[in-house]
């Protein structure tokens, strides 16, 4: 036990020799940790922001959106099919059609820039109905929503976030006042307070108008980008699903389910989704990041060889005295471990420092709910690795220290 201290205690003394060397010769290893760290909590914090937007929804909520499930990026035009309308939706709110269901919220996207005098500005601006008051908690501090009748009439108004607010009236009156958006003017009546980012949608920098002016005045289009569907409870949303499913094969002609146009995804399913995407995305990123680790483990063999050539007069002298291949062996191997421990351990506090920096950033810079998300498993990992790295890239140079003939190594100069 006490050889075994001592040969810690000499490892110890030997890098602190050469300080410098030994931190350069590491920062491949620090790099490498801290960015799995960085990778792997900023991945969890988004996760967990995102599935938090969606929860927000309720757990009775389904999404009825054009185009077959998305199979990859390539699929990105889903989005922007149009076999999602005015009639589907009127389909879904017919009760002998698809019972069980509470309300419906259209959701279409309005491209564009709006003006007010010589102000203009692109925010974030779609079109909805008056569910989207109660179902996003969207009642503005300053003037109202806009409700059935106006949506029905296709009134030009708009409900416009406090950053629109700041930006176009410089935090005057806006109500009443008109704003352009497109060739037509709308009337501001009502103004969101600071609310931030919310399922997807930034709220403050939002315009949102009756999805029939939208349709009718900005876009020309009658189709939506989705709709959300609201069922009486969460024990009905599987049937109510099947009903939508159905409803929508029978008007859309499709016999074959592989055949469909559009998609019914409940909450649960979405949280899948997004939990699949993370994973995969934090996974490939991890695995660029490790990269580095391999480059450092070189880095460290490549440190460890000058090394064990630097001291051969050492290791002679050791021999010399009785130390055994074993002793010198194990002292290498301690070096190197310590040498990738300690990058390990650097890089997992630089990492965790960074990522709480970005979620204080996040958090009180964009508005957004993100949450500070240390990854245990990450930093243990990180730690193992580093070690194991140490042990590998370092078994090398510890045998072709441990093999110096004591006699050689002592003429050695």
């Amino acid at each position: 036990m006490k050889l075994n201290i001592h040969i810690f205690i000499s490892a110890v003394k030997a890098l602190r020799t050469n300080t410098a060397r030994s931190l350069l010769t590491i920062l491949g290893i620090v790099i490498g940790i801290m960015a799995i760290i960085i990778v792997m909590s900023v991945g969890q914090g988004g996760q967990d922001l995102i599935l938090s937007e969606i929860e927000s929804l309720g757990s009775n909520t389904l999404r009825v959106a054009p185009g077959r499930e998305s199979q990859g990026p390539s699929d990105v035009n889903q989005f922007y099919l149009d076999s999602i309308g005015e009639n589907e939706m009127a389909a879904i709110l017919d009760e002998s059609r698809v019972p069980n269901v509470i309300d419906v919220m259209p959701f279409l996207v309005v491209p564009g820039s709006v003006s007010y005098q010589s102000e203009t500005m692109f925010p974030q601006m779609f079109g909805t109905n008056e569910i989207f008051e109660d179902q996003m908690d969207a009642t503005p501090v300053d003037g109202v929503f806009f409700d059935a009748a106006q949506v029905k009439t296709r009134e030009r108004v708009a409900v416009i976030g406090a950053d629109v607010h700041e930006e176009l009236f410089d935090s005057g009156d806006a109500v009443g006042k008109k704003i352009k958006i497109g060739s037509h003017k709308f009337r501001v009546i009502g103004v969101l307070p600071d609310k931030g980012q919310a399922l997807f949608v930034n709220f403050d920098n939002a315009i949102i108008i009756p999805y029939t002016s939208a349709q009718q005045y900005v876009t020309g289009q009658e189709h939506f980008n989705e709709i959300i569907v609201r069922a009486v409870s969460e024990d009905v949303v599987e049937q109510v699903r099947r009903d939508i499913q159905l409803t929508l094969r029978e008007m859309h002609d499709i016999e074959d389910p592989e055949d469909d146009d559009f998609q019914v995804n409940s909450q649960e399913d979405l949280m899948k989704t997004i939990g699949t995407i993370t994973g995969v995305l934090t996974a490939i990123l991890v695995s660029v990041a490790a990269i580095s680790l391999v480059v450092g483990g070189v880095g460290i063999m490549n440190i460890m060889l000058v090394s064990v050539t630097e001291r051969t007069r050492e290791i002679g002298l050791r021999k010399a005295l009785g130390a055994r291949e074993q002793d010198i062996l194990r002292q290498f191997l301690i070096e190197s471990v310590l040498l990738t421990a300690a990058g390990g351990f650097i890089g997992i506090v630089l990492g965790t420092s960074i990522t709480f920096l970005v979620a204080l950033a996040l958090s009180s810079g964009l508005g957004l709910n993100w949450q500070f998300s240390f990854p245990y498993s990450a930093a243990a990992i990180g730690l193992v690795v580093s070690a194991t790295i140490g042990l590998i890239f370092g078994y090398f140079p510890a045998r072709a220290a441990a093999k110096k003939h004591p006699i050689e190594a002592m003429r050695y100069e």
